[in-house]
């Protein structure tokens, strides 16, 4: 099931994304179109447990999920947080965990032409909540752009970034739902807030 927003909605969100962005730091674009190799690896870890401080990723020990990829990727999810807006933020970190550079594939932007069209993201990310039997896709902004991080760079072995996508909120009993983004494994995250 798709949940669209109004105009009124999305600029709130574009807003958010702005001040997210800034919090986090994105990175910017970088260079390369190397291909990756290799199929994602064994399964997610998720700890149970309370959240972090959702307003601050840096420092944070806590993760709720570790999630491998194609090329030695490693999504680590550190919060999962709800605002008042109604909408839940992941943030979490890619490293590269291999000995070689390594990019996030194409897929991981995931297949509808609208997000396509802006470039590489991780707008191909879901939530699904299995008990209401719904899945949340990452929200856009008024162009259409997903609200996610966007031209992310070719890493270095080791290398690691900061990362962020967001969500409209299921309902507030949910606090459970499986995170899943293509060419990583799945795993199931907590929700604060």
């Amino acid at each position: 099931m798709s949940v669209r927003f109004t105009a009124k909605a999305r600029t709130g969100a574009v807003a958010l994304v702005v001040a997210a962005g800034l919090a986090l730091g994105v990175a910017g674009c970088g260079g390369g179109g190397d291909s990756e190799d290799g199929k994602p690896k064994a399964s997610a870890s998720a700890s149970k447990g309370d959240a972090p401080n959702p307003s601050t990723q840096e420092g944070s020990d806590e993760i709720l999920a570790e999630l491998r990829g194609e090329g030695g990727l490693i999504l680590k999810i550190t919060s999962a947080a709800r605002d008042a807006g109604g909408f839940v933020t992941v943030n979490g970190e890619l490293k590269n965990d291999s000995s070689e550079p390594a990019r996030v594939s194409l897929r991981a932007a995931g297949v509808e032409t609208e997000i396509l069209r802006h470039g590489p993201s991780l707008g191909g990310a879901t939530l699904v909540d299995s008990a209401s039997k719904k899945r949340y896709y990452v929200l856009r902004d008024t162009d259409g752009r997903p609200l996610t991080t966007t031209n992310m760079p070719r890493l270095k072995a080791g290398e690691s970034i900061p990362v962020f996508m967001q969500f409209p909120a299921p309902p507030v009993d949910t606090s459970e739902v499986t995170f899943q983004l293509p060419s990583f494994a799945s795993g199931t995250i907590q929700i604060s807030g």
